[in-house]
């Protein structure tokens, strides 16, 4: 079909059960996010890790997100920079305000994929993306990480 990839389109990530309770109270209150960053790219397949679950929210201003977090167990903490999301089982999720070498949210947002956490759906940034962004940061930690980014999109292409 048009745009399929052989990403999958249903993972199963060591997500927490609190972690996939605040991404669903999001989807369900409307809210638009996107996991970017490693964690967006360990799960479409590549060969490397992250402790964190950077998440990139269209609007922090949507009191969504904080009623998500709470249906999760946790708070939206505003006062912070970046905002932050916190409590038992959310302690992974990052917030992120900014992605170095992407356009805006909503030209990025568009060109994400869909993948499936059980009965969640989460956007994720696409690998061409995710390299993209490293590569405009060019710290040492993000072009260290670009040989297994490159070869999880080239096995992604076939």
């Amino acid at each position: 079909c048009a745009g399929c990839s052989s990403v999958p389109d249903s993972i199963d990530g060591p997500f927490t059960d609190e972690e996939l309770t605040f991404f669903q109270g999001l989807t369900e209150r409307g809210v638009r996010f996107v996991l970017v960053g490693l964690s967006a790219a360990v799960v479409q397949g590549a060969d490397t890790t992250t402790q964190a679950l950077d998440v990139w929210i269209e609007s922090l201003g949507d009191s969504g997100i904080g009623e998500a977090a709470h249906d999760a167990g946790g708070f939206f903490a505003t006062r912070t920079h970046p905002p932050m999301i916190g409590g038992r089982g959310l302690e992974r999720i990052d917030v992120v305000t900014h992605c170095d070498g992407l356009e805006g949210f909503d030209a990025e947002y568009a060109r994400t994929k869909t993948l499936k956490l059980g009965e969640v759906e989460l956007r994720v940034l696409d690998l061409e993306r995710i390299i993209a962004s490293k590569e405009a940061a060019g710290r040492p930690k993000d072009l260290a990480v670009l040989p297994a980014l490159r070869a999880a999109l080239a096995a992604a292409r076939g």
